[in-house]
Formats: structure tokens, C-alpha cells, sequence
């Protein structure tokens, strides 16, 4: 059971995927602190000075933060840009994969027959070719 763990573990996806979460949730502090401290003040720079990053209404006894949503939305689009130049930056140096057509099974058989059976025909053919040419060569009839 731990040998099997082991395996798994060691299996590059796994660790893979372990780095981009604990990198992916460093990133998400760095761009939360970049929309709290930078971006909401400019914003608010820009609309009279209002920093809607506590922006709150209560309807009834709830408290609506719609300030913290907006922030949220920011930071949200932020990782979702970086993370579409990521991809789009590795698609780009990565080679592309040819992807295999996926062969119907009967055609694989077909195929695999007709390849088969090739070798031989080829080999009847040739065969054939030297007979005709025996007959129909007049300097053949002539040598015999």
C-alpha cells in the first residue's frame, strides 16, 4: 500500500498539480493585496474619491458587502488573464500533438489484412511481369 502511494505520488501530474495549487494560492494573496492597496484607490481616485472596497448596504437585518464582491470580481479577472497568458505563452513553446483519428475496429482489421495479403500479391505480380515479358520479347523467343 505505501509502495502504490509512493508511485502515485512520485507520478509527475501529482506533483504537478501540488505546485500549481500551493503557487496558484501565493498568486491569489499577491493579486488580492494588488486590488485592495493599488487598484481600489485609483478606481476611487477616478470617481471622487470614494473607496468602495467597504462598501456595504443592509436590507433588513443582512448586511450586503458589495464592495468585497467587486473586489473579488477584479481579482478574479486578473488570475483568469494571467493565467490565459500561461497557457496561451506554453501552448505556443510546447509542440503541438498530433492527435490519432480513432480507427473503427473493422477498419483496423481490413487494414491489417489488406497489409497482410500486400506482400504477397506484390510478389504474384512480379512473377507474372518476367512471364509476359518472357512471351512477348522477341529476343527471348530468340535466345531459346
Amino acid at each position: 500500500m505505501l509502495k502504490e502511494f509512493k508511485e502515485f505520488i512520485a507520478q509527475g501530474n501529482v506533483l504537478d498539480l501540488a505546485v500549481g495549487v500551493i503557487i496558484g494560492s501565493a498568486f491569489t494573496s499577491i493579486v488580492n493585496s494588488l486590488v485592495e492597496y493599488l487598484i481600489n484607490p485609483l478606481i476611487g481616485l477616478f470617481i471622487g474619491g470614494i473607496d468602495f472596497s467597504d462598501w456595504t448596504f443592509k436590507f433588513g437585518d443582512a448586511t450586503f458587502k458589495v464592495g468585497s464582491f467587486i473586489n473579488s470580481i477584479i481579482s478574479f479577472l486578473i488570475i483568469a488573464f494571467i493565467v490565459f497568458l500561461i497557457v496561451k505563452g506554453v501552448n505556443k513553446v510546447m509542440p503541438a500533438k498530433e492527435e490519432e483519428e480513432e480507427v473503427d475496429p473493422q477498419v483496423q482489421l481490413l487494414t491489417d489484412i489488406r497489409d497482410a495479403v500486400a506482400p504477397e500479391k506484390a510478389e504474384v505480380a512480379e512473377e507474372d511481369v518476367i512471364e509476359d515479358q518472357e512471351t512477348t520479347d522477341p529476343s527471348s523467343k530468340e535466345n531459346k
